[in-house]
């Protein structure tokens, strides 16, 4: 199978092979999960195929690959991407890959491909490169998924022990309309709790009563209880 895959990935462009990859990832329509059976044998965990073959497989055919109507091909695309940005030291190339994630953010519109993908390549690079403007554009986009890439980017930020431009993010779309910013908010300022609970409890003083309850719930998820309970009976 193994050998299928390679040689899939080595005429990636012909049309006709472009049906190849639903047969091992599935569809978005849940025809064939990882670790299902499909004639005999296992569907591979993506990440590895991407760690057996990125070195091989060109930012061109990685632009086909992301740019596929199946959802598992992109995410494989990204976990592919990640290995490359990993892996090389050349600075060069790094940004080389940084734009072509920029150029490709399109087809970057699903919780997972965000989540797997924007703090491992862009986040990183912001913050080695002191590129924050590279995120703060993306967070003032009309685009949700945008908004949502920049908050997300700043994970690395937040691993580090840098919180202002998550703070900042954060603020920035407390009001957006869509749940799915909530969730991202919320989940940033849980991850910031988890390094420095008196950095989440500071801000938390600060904007709990104007949060929607998504992104609060989400925030103190991780306090304890007492507080917790604290936070929501502040609201009523």
């Amino acid at each position: 199978m193994l050998k299928e895959i390679e040689e899939a990935l080595a005429v990636l462009s012909i049309p006709e092979k472009a049906e190849f990859f639903p047969k091992f990832f599935k569809t978005g329509k849940g025809e064939y999960g990882e670790g299902d059976l499909f004639l005999g044998v296992k569907v591979p965990d993506q990440r590895l195929v991407a760690k057996e073959y990125f070195a091989k497989i060109s930012l061109e055919d990685l632009s086909t690959l992301l740019s596929s109507k199946y959802h598992e091909h992109r995410l494989t695309a990204l976990f592919m991407l990640i290995s490359k940005f990993e892996k090389t030291k050349d600075k060069a190339v790094k940004k080389e890959i940084i734009e072509f994630y920029l150029s490709h953010l399109k087809y970057v519109n699903n919780w997972d491909l965000v989540d797997s993908s924007c703090y491992k390549i862009l986040g990183r690079y912001a913050f080695e490169n002191q590129q924050e403007e590279l995120l703060r554009k993306l967070a003032v986009s009309e685009e949700m998924w945008y908004k949502r890439i920049a908050v997300v980017g700043t994970m690395h930020y937040v691993k580090k022990g840098a919180y202002e431009l998550t703070k900042e993010f954060v603020t920035l779309n407390l009001k957006h309309p869509h749940d799915l910013m909530h969730k991202a908010n919320g989940w940033l300022l849980r991850e910031m709790g988890q390094k420095n609970e008196q950095e989440l409890l500071s801000y938390l003083n600060q904007y709990y009563k104007e949060m929607p309850r998504t992104c609060l719930r989400y925030a103190i998820e991780k306090l304890d209880e007492d507080l917790r309970q604290d936070y929501l009976k502040g609201r009523i």
